[in-house]
């Protein structure tokens, strides 16, 4: 198919003047390539990871232990996606770490992991953007802690569930 501007341009869902390495919390949501649930399935309102969940889960509890700045909190594994909240502190410049170079590690190394497991080198694991808010306010933190404990209970009218 040939390029067209009007189909195959990508618009940024960033805000155009944040500075996405400034100490602040981030949610973020990762979906799965085409919305396949891959990472297990919920029963009885609890995710249930299957061993691609636990590479997620792994590699996500790694974060902080690869940029000095990134405190996680919150986060949970979905059969198709991740939701996680990502506390960026203050930092020296050389070791400051955007939120994007953070989520591009964990979805270059845990696809890696996960095709080596299915044995399927170079099929796409995650989409190709990712879900980012910028957390401003105590209220809305714990809002957002409140949706991601609960997210499994609710996976039935999620708008992530393909059913």
């Amino acid at each position: 198919m040939k390029y067209n501007h009007d189909l195959h341009h990508r618009r940024s869902i960033r805000l155009g003047e944040y500075d996405y390495s400034q100490a602040g919390a981030y949610f973020i949501t990762i979906c799965t390539h085409d919305r396949s649930s891959i990472f297990g399935e919920i029963i009885n309102g609890e995710m249930i990871n299957n061993e691609l969940g636990a590479i997620v889960r792994s590699r996500w509890d790694r974060l902080s232990k690869h940029h000095q700045n990134v405190e996680l909190d919150e986060s949970i594994i979905m059969p198709n996606h991740i939701h996680g909240i990502i506390v960026l502190h203050v930092a020296s410049p050389e070791s400051s770490t955007a939120i994007s170079e953070i989520i591009r590690g964990f979805k270059t190394f845990s696809a890696r992991q996960i095709n080596k497991v299915r044995d399927c080198k170079g099929v796409p694991v995650w989409q190709r953007n990712y879900y980012e808010r910028i957390i401003r306010t105590e209220q809305e933190l714990n809002n957002v802690k409140n949706y991601i404990i609960n997210n499994p209970i609710s996976w039935d009218t999620d708008t992530n569930n393909k059913k």
